[in-house]
């Protein structure tokens, strides 16, 4: 009898072993795959946690600020005319705390100036990309989830790759101003529009931002 229980358990403790393994190993091969999800959730999660206390307490929105749609315009204006790449993820809803934790936190004020510099090529945050939340840029030199989407347009390099990555897995609005052409697109909704204008990126960002402000505002 003792010689049995001694065999089930170092058969129980190998099979633990093995199993273990195998979970690191399954954890390994899809660690893209486990990444997105738990990025998509913890998004997802926080954001209705954040919508349902807002509902809870309306007092709480009622100082909200808007985004600084013609800040950000002016400096993409500026960043493009002298092919500067920038990336400028902002959020609608979604917290997007797992983004910002792999850059630099800033909290500052949204200004064209600020932005500017940030993205200035002697930069050390320029390469990443910037996180802004109502008035405030949160953090830059963020990395940002590289989509697995094929894209087959000759001007779109990691910066275009990383916004859809971007825009497929949270609600946030992104925009990219390329290194080589100087050329501004923006994502949304696991969607793009490329070669924009500033005029269209300025009404598109006004209609996402600005009307949702006002919206807020009357069902106070």
């Amino acid at each position: 009898m003792l010689v049995q229980a001694l065999e089930m358990r170092l058969i129980s403790s190998i099979l633990g072993n093995v199993m273990g393994v195998g979970v690191i190993a399954l954890l390994i091969v899809f660690q893209q795959e486990v990444r997105k999800f738990f990025m998509l959730i913890t998004n997802r999660y926080l954001s209705k946690i954040e919508i349902t206390f807002k509902n809870i307490l309306p007092f709480s929105k009622s100082n909200a600020p808007d985004v600084k749609v013609w800040s950000i315009v002016k400096a993409c204006m500026s960043l493009s005319k002298q092919k500067t790449g920038a990336l400028i993820a902002i959020s609608t809803e979604s917290e997007l705390l797992s983004i910002i934790e792999t850059g630099v936190k800033i909290n500052a004020e949204t200004s064209s100036q600020l932005i500017e510099n940030i993205f200035f090529k002697n930069s050390p945050l320029h390469d990443g990309a910037i996180l802004i939340k109502q008035n405030k840029i949160l953090a830059a030199g963020c990395i940002l989830p590289v989509s697995d989407t094929p894209m087959d347009i000759k001007e779109f390099g990691l910066r275009h790759r990383a916004a859809m990555g971007l825009s497929e897995q949270t609600d946030a609005v992104v925009i990219v101003i390329s290194e080589e052409t100087g050329k501004m697109s923006l994502f949304r909704n696991s969607s793009y529009e490329k070669e924009i204008s500033a005029t269209t990126l300025r009404n598109t960002l006004e209609e996402i931002f600005l009307d949702k402000t006002h919206n807020d505002k009357l069902k106070k």
